[in-house]
């Protein structure tokens, strides 16, 4: 039974610990943080790589509807022309609906460009992770002056 207020799995550790040399137990913690940071960036490279597959797939989804849309948008134009020109001259009912069109431009870019400017920056979340793992083992490494 342990008289230590350890857990028993923190004594055997530290029992181990205690019998390594400064300069071993340095080379273990450089070794452990180099493999940490490494795991890091590793798991940043392929949180990016998902998110640029996503990415480019939803990509190829809009451009296809968007090409499908153009055709939608030119044949309705069409007919608002045509409707309108029935009560007015044929060129100032296309005028009208220009001018609806680019105000409908105006308000989507609008939107658009404020949702990306939400969406950034696209680093992943593991930055935040990478630069807490570096200021902890800055706390770790013993002082040159002790």
């Amino acid at each position: 039974m342990a008289t230590s207020n350890q857990p028993a799995g923190l004594q055997d550790s530290d029992t181990d610990l205690r019998e390594e040399s400064i300069g071993a137990l340095l080379r273990q913690l450089s070794e452990q943080t180099a493999t940490l940071v490494r795991q890091e960036f590793d798991l940043a490279k392929a949180e990016l790589t998902e998110r640029g597959k996503r990415g480019g797939v939803g990509a190829g989804l809009v451009g296809g509807g968007s090409l499908v849309a153009l055709y939608a948008v030119g044949a309705f134009t069409a007919a608002a022309i045509a409707a309108l020109a029935t009560g007015m001259e044929t060129w100032l009912a296309a005028v009208i609906v220009g001018a609806v069109y680019a105000v409908v431009a105006a308000v989507v870019v609008l939107i658009g460009k404020r949702r990306v400017a939400e969406a950034m920056p696209l680093a992943p979340e593991t930055a935040e992770s990478i630069k807490e793992d570096v200021q902890w083992a800055k706390t770790q490494t013993p002082s040159g002056s002790r």
